[in-house]
């Protein structure tokens, strides 16, 4: 492993009760340096580990047992979309939070189909990179609103059929629900839809949770593609 750092006397297998156990895998050590101090800047993450390629990322999940692995989609030895396959085989439990940039779109479908908790760009806030491990740890799905639009701005327009088939599937949803959901296809956040229409952001959680039981969408892109698929609300037809 590329580096590391252990939480206990046993090599890092025990832990403060609460504290989020983070592996973080870059193959760029001053983005490694950053990340780790900004995670610990919380009190409730502990960067347990470090790894600079996706073999020395598997390795070090298993050894020091992480809640969350941070992983760079391109790293040596075996890419960051292979360890989070192989992370998901023998770490069930282990959440991943994907590390990108922009220039790794055709990477970021791929990151979605396998399953990770989480897409956050290595440009992004303190808060956001904190906000993103609670959130996987906590069992959410995190997609920062740049992500959002990145993987909205790579899908082609919707043919006729998927179109259809999508405006079926919203027409389940009230009003408000829609509205709120064509913000959320904009890539705008919780907190960010909540000014823009008078509510709390614990309401906009609550209508966006809502809507992805409904629509039966497991993340926010998710449901942010089906939005774009129906094409514009007013425009939507269906049965």
């Amino acid at each position: 492993m590329d580096g590391g750092t252990a939480g206990g006397a046993d090599g890092g297998v025990t832990g403060a009760a609460g504290v989020i156990r983070v592996l973080v895998a870059d193959d760029e050590p001053l983005i490694t340096a950053g990340i780790r101090a900004v995670l610990e800047s919380a009190p409730d993450i502990e960067v347990v580990a470090e790894a600079g390629d996706g073999r020395a990322a598997v390795e070090g999940a298993l050894r020091y047992r992480a809640d969350v692995a941070l992983v760079d989609l391109n790293m040596p030895v075996l890419d960051g979309l292979g360890a989070i396959e192989e992370l998901r085989r023998r770490v069930p439990g282990l959440r991943t939070v994907v590390l990108t940039a922009f220039g790794a779109e055709p990477n970021v479908l791929r990151a979605l189909q396998s399953g990770t908790s989480g897409f956050v760009l290595k440009n992004c806030t303190p808060d956001e990179l904190i906000a993103a491990v609670r959130a996987a740890h906590r069992g959410d799905a995190y997609l920062s609103p740049s992500v959002t639009r990145l993987v909205l701005g790579m899908v082609t327009p919707a043919q006729a059929r998927r179109r259809r088939e999508a405006a079926e599937r919203l027409a389940a949803l009230a009003p408000r629900e829609a509205e709120v959901l064509d913000l959320v296809a904009e890539g705008l956040s919780n907190a960010e839809i909540g000014q823009r229409l008078s509510m709390s952001e614990t309401t906009i959680k609550t209508y966006v949770s809502r809507i992805l039981a409904k629509l039966g969408c497991a993340n926010r892109v998710q449901a942010a593609l089906l939005a774009r698929d129906a094409g514009p609300r007013g425009a939507r037809r269906a049965p």
